[in-house]
């Protein structure tokens, strides 16, 4: 069995993970990122494309089919691909593709929010329903690039020209941002948190660098990402949180979320937690803990990766004969 990816996100780790674990590994990569990846020796095989799209092609899904290998999805793996067009994959995908889907359409996620009972931000169906500070989200896994804020309706239009597809008006909540990565197991039924990061954004958090009389909109494309540690007296309801998205989705797409997923929280200075996206696959942010995820670690005694844990967890399925439950 191969563990493969994108040579994108969080690659190095997913192959790191694997190659600890026994794993073979493969590769898909344009020309341009093959040179870097080269550089790590993580990756068996490099399989060069012109486009990432090019996954779905039947001729390399057969070789991948024909090489026994598993993919692994991630934020880039999404984008350049697609939640819907992933459903079509005939590759084995570690995970429920089905979740990708529920994860990109906002709408979807939102009913999902609402049904685990999770505190969420005020959603605007239509621009004229803003009556607050709003951030305006553009669709798919875009790093923030294109976010802007507005207040009411007449600096929507001015921003946008028009309501696009995908846009979602969301309440710009102001508090501390929290990005806690979880693993569920379907085969332990165990729901574990492995680490928190923030998302380092240009421009926004280089605006308090600038003097207040120099005005510069923020914009909120990710080009990093920071550790850190909530306070251990939030982590209880952040638990909450996990357990009744994990509950909820089996009901709403069984067999539900599993592996690696990622809250993305919002904490006021009331010490208030709003859930305003979830990312249903590893995210690039639990690269920061390598080589060891801190709650992953105070559990396990051990360190831990979330690409080991993904190895672990295929290894374990694969050992006990349950690999249909860990893969779609």
């Amino acid at each position: 069995m191969i563990i493969g990816t994108i040579a994108s996100h969080s690659a190095l780790q997913i192959l790191r993970g694997a190659k600890d674990e026994g794993f073979e590994t493969l590769l898909i990569s344009d020309e341009k990122r093959k040179s870097f990846y080269e550089r790590f020796n993580l990756a068996d095989e490099i399989i060069t494309v012109k486009s990432f799209s090019q996954v779905m092609s039947e001729g390399l899904q057969e070789k991948l089919i024909e090489k026994n290998v598993i993919l692994v999805p991630h934020g880039s793996f999404v984008e350049y691909v697609g939640a819907k067009a992933m459903l079509e994959l005939k590759v084995p995908v570690f995970g429920n593709k089905r979740v990708l889907e529920w994860e990109s359409e906002r709408e979807k996620s939102f009913e999902w929010f609402k049904r685990a009972g999770i505190k969420m931000p005020q959603e605007f169906k239509k621009p004229e329903d803003i009556d607050r500070l709003c951030i305006v989200k553009l669709g798919g896994a875009k790093g923030g690039r294109g976010y802007k804020l507005v207040r009411n309706a007449e600096e929507f239009y001015r921003e946008f020209g028009e309501l696009k597809e995908g846009m979602v008006l969301q309440e710009y909540i102001v508090g501390t941002r929290f990005y806690p990565s979880f693993f569920y197991s379907p085969l332990s039924k165990e729901n574990d948190l492995f680490s928190i990061d923030i998302r380092y954004e240009a421009n926004a958090d280089a605006l308090s660098r600038l003097p207040p009389t120099i005005r510069v909109d923020p914009t909120y494309v990710v080009t990093g990402n920071l550790p850190v540690v909530m306070r251990e007296s939030l982590l209880p309801e952040v638990f909450e949180f996990a357990d009744s998205l994990v509950y909820e989705s089996k009901k709403l797409f069984p067999p539900g979320l599993y592996g690696p997923y990622c809250l993305e929280l919002c904490c006021t200075d009331e010490l208030e937690l709003y859930l305003f996206e979830i990312s249903a696959r590893i995210v690039a942010g639990t690269n920061v803990w390598i080589p060891y995820a801190p709650y992953a670690y105070l559990k396990y005694g051990e360190a831990m990766t979330m690409g080991g844990r993904i190895a672990m967890e295929i290894k374990e399925a694969e050992r006990e004969g349950r690999m249909k439950e860990i893969v779609s």
